[in-house]
């Protein structure tokens, strides 16, 4: 094992700066957009549901071509591909900074979930093939946290420069900065040492993803991403509108602190993780989604103080649940487990791209109490899978024990 990446050698700062920033650039890009829905819509004259599609585009089609892209750097390499995936991204930002109309920024944006998927997967497939067994914990919690960072600065930065600047200067400097990070990751990120090129299998490939869909529990769990992040999304890219709205009338730039809350399903995601190897899975994942309906009836309150609270606490209960349902995902799933795992962030952002564009149908006909009804009706679904998993008859294979 002495060429595998350890604590203490050379390249181990090297390596784990170059993935933490890697993951910071791929998830500031995919949601720099969504501070941006209000003004978009009212910029380009398009209803809150098209302008979520700046969004639900580029998780749609990153949920999508993860799959495929998996699969092709079974061939072509994890590094090459990983950082093609971050340049093209980054120039695809600066691009999308120029767009004349709206169509061709959906275009861009759709383009820019393609070259995304080039990252996320083959991140985690090069973290276990390249680092040493001990320090896979440490070094999968750093790539996490760079996710998260990544997800929640670039929303900070982008509502904070579209205020005192204008949305075009946001997204390009997005991309400038993507562009610098791109090569430092090509120059800093060591070559893979225990990859080894491998004929292409498309079939392989699809008996393995039909094998997990004939799983009921799995099927159970997809369910479940599907809606829990549908949820999410749906509600942090309408919260924008009632709290730039009389009577709050707050700036877009005070609208984007609020996505700070993020920094409670830090805390959440371990928590209830760690809950749920000691208790029942079902149990803790109920506990999970019923915070986050709890939270979503608090938004409803006209009181800023308390209707942040809410978000806190939907915010809170949706990393822990998520943290529940993806390693969930990974004990349930006795073979296949990678194929496993990227159908279930195929679900996963699919309820983004598709739940997250419907909440802009119930917006404009309902406003928020319509919002939240959509968000409710959801997590009840969701609980109502959890149910089923809880008390499914198919012994082991569905069962909600450990």
């Amino acid at each position: 094992m002495d060429d595998y990446i350890e604590r203490g050698s050379n390249v181990y700062g090297k390596a784990i700066s170059a993935l933490f920033l890697g993951s910071f650039v791929t998830f500031a890009s995919l949601y720099s957009t969504q501070p941006l829905i209000p003004l978009l819509a009212k910029q380009f004259h398009v209803s809150p549901a098209s302008a979520s599609l700046s969004l639900s585009l580029t998780t749609g089609a990153l949920a999508v071509c993860m799959l495929i892209i998996s699969l092709v750097s079974e061939s072509k390499g994890r590094k090459p591909i990983m950082t093609v995936s971050l340049m093209l991204s980054s120039v695809l930002s600066i691009l999308a900074a120029f767009s004349p109309s709206f169509s061709l920024l959906l275009v861009i944006r759709a383009l820019q979930g393609i070259v995304l998927a080039g990252f996320p997967a083959i991140a985690m497939v090069y973290v276990n093939e390249e680092f040493h067994p001990k320090f896979m914990g440490r070094v999968m919690g750093i790539y996490v946290g760079g996710s998260a960072l990544g997800g929640l600065t670039g929303r900070l930065v982008v509502g904070w420069l579209t205020e005192q600047f204008s949305w075009h200067v946001a997204l390009g400097t997005m991309g400038v900065i993507g562009i610098l990070i791109s090569l430092w990751f090509w120059h800093n990120l060591p070559d893979s040492h225990h990859f080894s090129p491998k004929r292409t299998n498309w079939r392989r490939l699809g008996s393995s993803l039909l094998r997990n869909l004939k799983d009921p529990a799995l099927i159970c769990l997809y369910g479940i991403g599907f809606l829990l992040m549908g949820g999410f999304v749906t509600l942090y890219n309408y919260i924008g509108y009632p709290l730039m709205a009389p009577p709050y009338d707050l700036s877009q730039t005070s609208v984007g602190l609020i996505f700070i809350v993020y920094l409670v399903g830090t805390f959440s995601s371990a928590w209830m993780g760690q809950l749920a190897d000691r208790f029942r899975r079902s149990t803790v994942l109920w506990y999970g989604i019923g915070i986050m309906l709890l939270g979503a009836i608090v938004t409803i309150n006209q009181h800023l103080v308390v209707k942040i609270i809410g978000v806190a606490l939907f915010t809170f209960g949706f990393f822990g649940s998520h943290s529940v349902v993806s390693s969930w995902v990974g004990k349930q799933a006795h073979r296949y487990k990678t194929q496993a795992m990227s159908l279930y962030l195929l679900f996963y952002y699919l309820g983004s791209s598709v739940m997250g564009t419907s909440g802009g149908l119930f917006w404009s006909r309902f406003g928020w109490d319509g919002v939240i009804s959509m968000i409710g009706t959801m997590l009840m679904l969701a609980l109502l899978l959890t149910f089923l998993l809880e008390h499914g008859k198919r012994g082991p294979s569905i069962s909600a024990k450990h």
